[in-house]
């Protein structure tokens, strides 16, 4: 018998059987790290009411990774069933468990799958009768106008992404805001527009929102915390030379604005490939896939000016890596496989892998 078996006969209509509940209890019980970790419930009665949980939203959420361009059925049932379930029912009871919306952080880079849970986790809690909105520490950039201005002071932020090109202020007050709201209140969330002005990007008029009861808070580098300048005078490569380093030293100075946004966060979750460098190979595959489709994409080599760019602001090795082993900030990591695929997952405060 296999997991994927078991699920695709439920959605196909089948019966759950009492051999199905025995199985997927012997495979629960057979991974005690992510049991721990997701908070499984690992009884009789908890896997059955997973089990209804599972059949309830499985038709939702295959139809969302449809319209996702997600398509391999094995994949997503048994994703489903290990992690989203699991882990959306761990928010739902970390937010009964305070007084006001909870605030989720998610850090991830680049096809870690950010957007994709995202979109999951608000279906599901939605469902549940939780509100949620999701937020991109994107679409807290500053303005195109005021990006422009940054170039004059700071010509070596090329490119919007690293610490300083975001409006903190702004993402204070929403943050602030979403916690606050009372029943009938409307909340602007700021919206950002990455086509706009040839692809430098600029903020779009906010979408309104009624109160929610959870958010999610998602980007490359949501909770990473300043390091030690000295890190930078044995640094991985790309940061190399004399200017890289300092480059780096200046955004490591720049994302000590961004702590009092971090505050905010409830819990965080840090999304980590199994090998960091596995990001520049998927944004290549990303790339090479819009050419092949008649798209305008970058070149290989323009890509590895665009990440290298990135590493050399907040390196994973320095900023992701050791936040993914410290239970101080972090609550939960999923490290991502060279298929985008969920493996291990673990708390930093128990990481016996």
């Amino acid at each position: 018998m296999q997991l994927e078996t078991v699920l695709k006969g439920w959605v196909a209509g089948q019966e759950p059987q009492k051999a199905d509940f025995t199985y997927l209890l012997e495979q629960a019980q057979g991974d005690l790290t992510q049991a721990i970790a997701l908070d499984y419930d690992l009884s009789l009665s908890g896997i059955t009411r997973r089990a209804q949980n599972f059949l309830a939203i499985a038709p939702d959420i295959l139809q969302l990774c449809e319209v996702l361009n997600f398509q391999d059925q094995d994949v997503i049932l048994k994703t489903l069933w290990e992690l989203w379930l699991p882990l959306a029912q761990q928010i739902r009871i970390a937010r009964q468990q305070q007084d006001q919306p909870l605030i989720y952080g998610i850090l991830g880079g680049q096809g870690t799958g950010k957007t994709t849970l995202c979109r999951v986790l608000q279906t599901i809690l939605r469902r549940w009768q939780y509100p949620c909105v999701a937020i991109s520490l994107d679409d807290l950039y500053k303005t195109y106008g005021d990006r422009q201005k940054l170039l004059k002071t700071q010509p070596e932020l090329i490119w919007r992404g690293p610490p300083g090109t975001h409006d903190v202020a702004l993402g204070l007050a929403v943050l602030t805001n979403l916690q606050r709201a009372n029943l009938g209140d409307q909340i602007a969330v700021p919206r950002f527009d990455k086509s706009l002005h040839h692809g430098a990007g600029d903020r779009l008029e906010p979408e309104w929102i009624d109160p929610v009861e959870i958010v999610l808070f998602e980007g490359w580098f949501v909770g990473c915390q300043p390091v030690e300048p000295k890190v930078f005078e044995t640094a991985p490569e790309p940061i190399c030379t004399g200017g890289d380093r300092l480059f780096a030293q200046k955004i490591n100075a720049a994302l000590a604005e961004y702590l009092p946004l971090w505050e905010k966060l409830d819990r965080l979750l840090v999304l980590c490939p199994e090998d960091y460098r596995l990001s520049k190979q998927w944004r290549k595959d990303a790339e090479h896939q819009m050419i092949a489709q008649g798209k305008t994409g970058m070149s290989d080599a323009e890509i590895d000016q665009f990440v290298d760019y990135f590493w050399r602001s907040l390196h994973p090795e320095l900023f992701i890596r050791p936040l993914s082993q410290d239970p101080r900030w972090t609550d939960l990591v999923i490290e991502i496989d060279a298929d985008h695929r969920p493996g291990q997952i673990y708390c930093p405060a128990n990481p016996n892998r």
